[in-house]
C-alpha cells in the first residue's frame, strides 16, 4: 500500500513539475533574441532572466550583446528599484 501512494505521489511530482516548466518558458522570440543578447555576459543566467523580463514587457530586445538600448525605448527605459536600468 506504501509503495503504491509513494509511487503516485511520484508520478504527481513529475508531471506537475513538466507543466511548470511549459509555464514558465518564455516566448521563441525573447528566448532567441535573449540569448544573442546574452551570449558574452559575464553573469549569463542572471542576463536571461531580466532580459526575458523585459522582453515579455517590451517585446523587443536591442541589437548585439551590449548597448544599442536607443532600438528599443521601452527596454531602456526600464528601471529597477534603486532607479538602475534593469534590462541587460
Amino acid at each position: 500500500m506504501k509503495l503504491g501512494f509513494a509511487s503516485f505521489l511520484l508520478v504527481c511530482l513529475l508531471l506537475s513539475s513538466s507543466v511548470f516548466e511549459v509555464t514558465m518558458a518564455g516566448s521563441s522570440f525573447c528566448d532567441s533574441k535573449c540569448g544573442v543578447r546574452c551570449s558574452k555576459a559575464g553573469y549569463k543566467e542572471r542576463c536571461l532572466k531580466y532580459c526575458g523580463i523585459c522582453c515579455e514587457k517590451c517585446h523587443c530586445v536591442p541589437s548585439g550583446t551590449y548597448g544599442n538600448k536607443d532600438e528599443c525605448p521601452c527596454y531602456r527605459d526600464l528601471k529597477n528599484s534603486k532607479g538602475n536600468p534593469k534590462c541587460p
